[in-house]
């Protein structure tokens, strides 16, 4: 079976520690995987932070072969020898050319399934990066494929899995360019992988207000009314099992949880402070809408703890396992 390649993310960031920790793991992650990253800088962070882990440089197609006894890295062109904790625009070359590799190996069918370790936003913007974020890029990126993206970013966990239906927006602007339409779409895209990829026969999905109590019949916003209901009511005539708007303050508790399987929630921390909180550790992000799967881990590139030896790999492992359940 073909490998999963994972990409570097800010070489600044803790990535190149993840790396080193998943292959440490390796039994847990469920499957082969290659690192698009630089070999020389991974090596000196695994003897600087006392990870014996042996480095072969290799085409994605010997990954499978040398995994059990060493981490194999498809070598990057750019340069990506970043210091640890300290993020430079310089370095971000190298990022994006690990995104787009393990784009393009998967499209030629090299690999099956991508893993992305944490970006920096702002540090790509001051390179010159123009996509919102991880998502938006990988959206465009399978356009060479003939596809017309639908990029929908899901936070998926054993115990909950939520979908932002605005992203990375300033909240200002989060009830402006929330829409009946861009509501429909993004279930449409949820309801359709959560059965061709999650096999789930009859997804149950759960849509939050905007407003504090779901705008309590217009009390506290129109919005639910104006915007979410006339979605609820497209989508339940299309068949797709949706209920809501629901107050978000009363929609995580365990039992409120049992009723769907997926939460659409109208802006960005709506869901996922409640996502992270609940699993922080084993939280998977998911992009939904993609022709190929692609999964990251729930988390920053943490510059704080960088180079230190305190990253935590339970997220990208999870990541991992995913990306190989999903892509069998």
């Amino acid at each position: 079976m073909k490998p999963i390649a994972l990409t570097l993310g800010d070489p600044a960031g803790i990535g190149p520690e993840l790396i080193l920790r998943a292959w440490a793991a390796r039994e847990e992650t469920g499957a082969p995987f290659f690192a698009i990253a630089a070999p020389g800088p991974l090596a000196e962070l695994a003897r600087a932070l006392g990870i014996e882990t042996p480095i072969v440089a290799v085409e994605p197609e010997a990954a499978a072969e040398v995994f059990s006894r060493a981490l194999p890295v498809a070598p990057l062109v750019a340069p990506a020898a970043a210091t640890p904790g300290t993020p430079d625009p310089a370095f971000a070359a190298a990022t994006i050319e690990s995104i787009e590799r393990a784009v393009a190996y998967v499209r030629e069918g090299r690999a099956r399934a991508i893993v992305t370790n944490p970006i920096a936003k702002k540090t790509l913007y001051d390179a010159g990066f123009r996509h919102p974020g991880h998502t938006e890029f990988l959206g465009e990126l399978s356009r060479a494929w003939g596809f017309s993206p639908a990029p929908v970013m899901m936070i998926w966990s054993p115990i909950l899995a939520v979908v932002p239906v605005t992203i990375h927006i300033p909240l200002a602007e989060a009830s402006k360019q929330l829409t009946t339409e861009l509501i429909v779409a993004t279930a449409r895209t949820v309801d359709r992988d959560l059965r061709s990829r999650f096999g789930v026969a009859n997804p149950r999905l759960a849509l939050a207000g905007l407003n504090p109590h779901a705008g309590e019949g217009g009390a506290i916003g129109r919005e639910e009314i104006e915007t979410i209901i006339p979605a609820v009511e497209i989508l339940r005539s299309e068949g797709i099992d949706v209920v809501g708007p629901l107050p978000a303050d009363t929609m995580f508790h365990p039992a409120a949880r049992a009723r769907y399987d997926v939460a659409l929630t109208m802006y960005h921390d709506q869901g996922l402070i409640p996502a992270k909180t609940l699993a922080f550790d084993d939280g998977v992000n998911v992009t939904l809408g993609l022709p190929f799967i692609r999964t990251s881990p729930d988390h920053g590139t943490a510059f704080d703890i960088a180079g230190k030896g305190k990253a935590n790999p339970s997220s990208l492992i999870a990541a991992l396992r995913l990306a190989d359940r999903l892509s069998r």
